[in-house]
């Protein structure tokens, strides 16, 4: 075979923002081969197996192609993947789980099982006061964040998620005294003081029983969602939203509700 017959080699690196809706530091990372084993080892403990055709197999194809190309070698890990993690978190919904997956806090990929009324998981959900027959609520997704994010210490960005949040169920920019949001913001402002993890405020404390907290709610929409995510991304100083947090709650009930069209 000629020289001009040999196959050539890809001329850039696949990296995250190619495959993946991803922005800031994460977009412009390769994709390496030790963050598609890591995705596939996360979606193995959560599924049993990885996904066909999922996140993990489109990280591996990538990983791959960038090791032909001589940009990765095996074992290597991006940092922004070695630091902040590779993720799969599952979330119950009305009538639905939401597996979500993620990449140093940035959604990668996100998967929804609907799941029919009479099971444990809908029982549970009508326990919390969900209703399995309706739109769910931003209430409701603040509620569904406690069971996947629940111990986790409240923080400025979390505060300010929340308060993006009560704002729009309320449909006023006045945050109501003793609300949810002025409890985060009084629990951010306190855990900033505060070394050890084991004493500062969580978000169980703020978050519990939030649909009866707010003085008004309705149904997450796209733009709901939006609003949550950009509060909360602006006050992380990495700039991700927190796996399974509030932004990533509200974010899954705006997509289960498009998907009902409810």
């Amino acid at each position: 075979m000629s020289q001009q017959e040999q196959p050539r080699r890809p001329q850039e690196p696949v990296k995250y923002g190619d495959v993946f809706e991803v922005s800031g530091e994460l977009a412009d990372k390769t994709i390496a081969p030790e963050d598609a084993n890591m995705m596939q080892a996360a979606e193995t403990r959560v599924f049993g197996h990885t996904q066909k055709g999922g996140t993990a197999a489109v990280m591996q194809s990538a990983a791959t192609a960038n090791k032909r190309g001589g940009f990765v070698q095996q074992g290597d890990a991006t940092d922004v993947a070695a630091e902040h993690g590779v993720t799969v978190a599952q979330t119950d919904v009305p009538g639905a789980r939401v597996t979500t997956e993620f990449v140093g806090g940035q959604v990668v990929g996100q998967y929804v099982e609907p799941m029919p009324v009479g099971t444990t998981a809908a029982t549970d959900a009508e326990t919390l006061g969900m209703n399995l027959q309706s739109a769910i609520t931003i209430g409701e997704a603040l509620e569904a964040a406690v069971q996947t994010a629940g111990n986790k210490p409240v923080d400025q960005s979390d505060a300010t998620a929340i308060q993006a949040a009560e704002v729009r169920a309320s449909g006023t920019s006045d945050i109501a005294p003793g609300g949810i949001a002025a409890s985060a913001r009084s629990a951010a402002n306190h855990n900033a003081t505060v070394d050890r993890d084991e004493d500062k405020i969580k978000l169980v404390d703020v978050l519990a029983g939030a649909t009866g907290k707010l003085q008004a709610d309705k149904a997450v929409t796209r733009q709901d969602a939006e609003g949550v995510v950009s509060a909360e991304l602006r006050n992380n100083p990495y700039l991700t939203i927190h796996p399974g947090g509030v932004a990533a709650s509200v974010t899954a009930a705006a997509r289960l509700n498009e998907k009902a069209d409810i």
